[in-house]
C-alpha cells in the first residue's frame, strides 16, 4: 500500500525477530513448545503420552494423531500467558509462558477513498455480513496439518505495511494493521505458503476486494486481500507453492500490493514471524 510512513527503528527490529526463524524451543514437564513466544506469535505444542489433555485459555486444544497442538498470541496479550495441561491421572499443571513485548509503529496512509474511511449506512450492514463470513471461515477447525509445515513467502516484493501498527487514513486514527503489506505489480502471482483448503473466496468486499482465506489446520488460517483474481475456489485443496489468485488493487487500497494475513481462531498472528526474512 502507497502513502505508508514506517519507522526504520520498528522495521529493523521486525526483521531481527523475522531472521531468528520459527525454531525456538521451550521445554515443560509433560509438553515441548516451538515457536515464537511474542506478542504476534504462533506456536506448536507436542504432549507426552500421560496427557489427557491441555487448556489455552477456556479452549480445550484439539490434538492431531502425533499429539500436536496450536495456539497463538494476540497484538496486545500480556507479558505472562498459561497453559494448563492435565494428566490422565487427574492432575492439573499449570506452564507459565513469558512473552517478550514488542513496539508497534505508526503508520500513515494518504489518498484513500473518502467512502471507505467513513462509510454510508448502507455500507455498514454490507461490511458487517463480509465480516461475519470471515469470521466463520476463520472458525474452522479442521484436521489438516499444513500449519506444521515451513511457511513461503506468498509473494515477494517491498514490505510498505507491518503487522500491529496503528494506521491513519486520511489523517484519521484506525484500527492497527494486522497484515503484512508486500507492494507488487498488479497480476503478479501469489503462492500458497502451505497446504491448505480454501474455505473462503470472496469476490469484491466492501474493505478488501478479492478476499481469499486458506484453512491450514487446527484453527491456523491466512489471509491473501486486495487480490485482482481468484484462481481457486471455496472447498478446493491447496499444496505449499501453489498459485491461488493474482496481486491487485480492489477495495480500500492506493496501489497494488498483497494484505497477507495470519489468524489462530479470531486472535490475529504476525504471518512474518513463520517465514524467513526476505
Amino acid at each position: 500500500m502507497r502513502g505508508l510512513s514506517i519507522r526504520l527503528p520498528a522495521l529493523l527490529a521486525l526483521l531481527l525477530i523475522a531472521a531468528s526463524g520459527f525454531g525456538e524451543e521451550r521445554n515443560f514437564p509433560h509438553v515441548k513448545l516451538n515457536g515464537q513466544f511474542t506478542q504476534g506469535g504462533l506456536v506448536i505444542g507436542t504432549l507426552a503420552p500421560e496427557v489427557e489433555r491441555v487448556v489455552w485459555g477456556k479452549k480445550t486444544l484439539a490434538l492431531d494423531k502425533n499429539r500436536r497442538f496450536a495456539f497463538g498470541f494476540g497484538r496486545d496479550e500480556a507479558s505472562q500467558q498459561q497453559l494448563v495441561v492435565i494428566l490422565k491421572n487427574g492432575e492439573h499443571q499449570t506452564i507459565t509462558i513469558a512473552l517478550a513485548k514488542r513496539d508497534y509503529d505508526i503508520q500513515r496512509v494518504e489518498g484513500v477513498p473518502s467512502r471507505t474511511v467513513n462509510p454510508n449506512p448502507e455500507n455498514l450492514t454490507r461490511i458487517r455480513r463480509e465480516a461475519g463470513a470471515v469470521s466463520a471461515a476463520r472458525n474452522t477447525d479442521s484436521e489438516l496439518n499444513g500449519f506444521l509445515q515451513q511457511f513461503i513467502w506468498p509473494l515477494k516484493g517491498p514490505i510498505t505495511g507491518v503487522y500491529g501498527s496503528q494506521r491513519f487514513y486520511n489523517g484519521e486514527p484506525r484500527r492497527p494493521h494486522f497484515g503484512i503489506d508486500i507492494a507488487a505489480p498488479e497480476g503478479e502471482k501469489i503462492l500458497a505458503p502451505a497446504a491448505g483448503k480454501v474455505t473462503l473466496a470472496y469476490h469484491d468486499m466492501f474493505f478488501s476486494g478479492d478476499t481469499m482465506i486458506i484453512d491450514h489446520g487446527h484453527g491456523v488460517s491466512t489471509s491473501y486481500l486486495h487480490m485482482s483474481k481468484m484462481l481457486v475456489a471455496e472447498g478446493d485443496q491447496v499444496t505449499q507453492g501453489q498459485v491461488i489468485g493474482l496481486v491487485g488493487a480492489t477495495g480500500r487500497a492506493t496501489g497494488p500490493h498483497l494484505c497477507w494475513r495470519l489468524n489462530w481462531y479470531q486472535t490475529r498472528l504476525d504471518p512474518r514471524l513463520l517465514v524467513p526474512a526476505l
